[in-house]
């Protein structure tokens, strides 16, 4: 299994032996927090993305795993979006992406939209 590959197959920044799906999230979370610099005094929008092969059951599970995570850090989670925004054919896995916010991105996360991939009331 490789960790932090591209979404397009490019090579990842570890390969390491199949792991559960806390571990896994343990180990993407940890990264992306640590490269963000992310404390209790942040706010976040956090996406789990499926690849294209992966099932939406399996991505609550890294959601569910994410928040605990989140909390564990005192990071605030403004909302939690999970599904299938950016594929690659019928790639298994997914990606974890964390947005910080302040209050001028809270109200443009907020805005009503209604798109294809995303909808908002």
């Amino acid at each position: 299994m490789e960790l932090g590959i591209g979404i397009h197959g490019e090579p990842g920044i570890n390969r390491t032996t199949i792991e559960s799906a806390d571990e896994i999230t343990d180990s993407l979370a940890d990264a992306v927090i640590s490269d963000l610099e992310l404390g209790e005094e942040h706010e976040v929008v956090a996406m789990v993305n499926g690849l294209g092969g992966t099932p939406q059951s399996e991505l609550y599970i890294v959601a569910n795993r994410l928040d605990e995570i989140l909390d564990a850090h005192s990071i605030g989670v403004h909302d939690m979006w999970v599904g299938e925004y950016c594929t690659s054919l019928d790639m298994a896995g997914c990606s974890i992406t964390l947005l910080s916010i302040d209050e001028e991105l809270r109200e443009l996360l907020e805005y009503p939209v209604s798109t294809p991939g995303l909808t908002i009331k």
